[in-house]
């Protein structure tokens, strides 16, 4: 199958990069569209992380405030995972790591890639690295509720941002009861569960 990327002009250049692809493509009969004209965001890739202690069965999550989810049934403080963008230069593993400490605060002992999806290719043309991450939740101080101690984000890009630890359990019947909304943690969790439910963590090396 093949496509013809005729033109591609940029329309707005701000937080969100906007251009304006002018193209055509084969169908599955052979034949060919017409030109079409499709306004995509460039947003660049990203990578998403799920902290995860076996020994003490603990899921580290985020929550913060997101602008796109206003109209989100709880709201649009989100719960979710620790994500960034890959800056020019940068490798997914090394973003996992930076963007951990940034969100968190938090030293990761190992990787597990998980997979990589492209978030609404209809319209963007980001992806997102997922990875499930080791490390040692008993290192970390949390009130009674599972709230880290500590202030986390990065103020100079307006990120404010709430730490828990949670057992896996609460995390998967977050999930199940629509408390978790943003596909990145819904996805790292049910792989997460289905890694448990196989008992193949120690298979894959993590």
């Amino acid at each position: 199958m093949r496509f013809d990327l005729q033109a591609v002009e940029r329309v707005h250049d701000g937080f969100f990069k906007l251009d304006r692809y002018r193209l055509r493509h084969e169908l599955f009969d052979g034949s060919w569209t017409e030109p079409m004209e499709r306004e995509i965001l460039e947003r660049g890739h990203a990578v998403a992380v799920l902290p995860y202690d076996p020994d003490t069965d603990k899921v580290l999550l985020i929550e913060q405030f997101r602008a796109g989810a206003l109209d989100a049934p709880g709201g649009p403080w989100l719960t979710e995972i620790i994500a960034g963008m890959i800056e020019p230069g940068e490798k997914p593993d090394d973003v996992a790591y930076r963007e951990s400490q940034e969100e968190a605060g938090l030293s990761l002992s190992s990787l597990l890639p998980l997979t990589r999806y492209w978030v609404s290719p209809g319209g963007t043309t980001e992806s997102i690295y997922l990875f499930l991450a080791r490390f040692d939740s008993q290192a970390i101080t949390t009130d009674r509720d599972g709230l880290v101690e500590g202030a986390f984000g990065v103020r100079d890009e307006h990120e404010d941002i709430r730490v828990r630890l949670v057992s896996s359990e609460q995390a998967f019947k977050a999930v199940e009861e629509g408390l978790i909304v943003a596909a990145a943690p819904i996805m790292a969790l049910l792989w997460l569960r289905n890694l448990l439910n196989e008992e193949r963590l120690t298979q894959v090396g993590f």
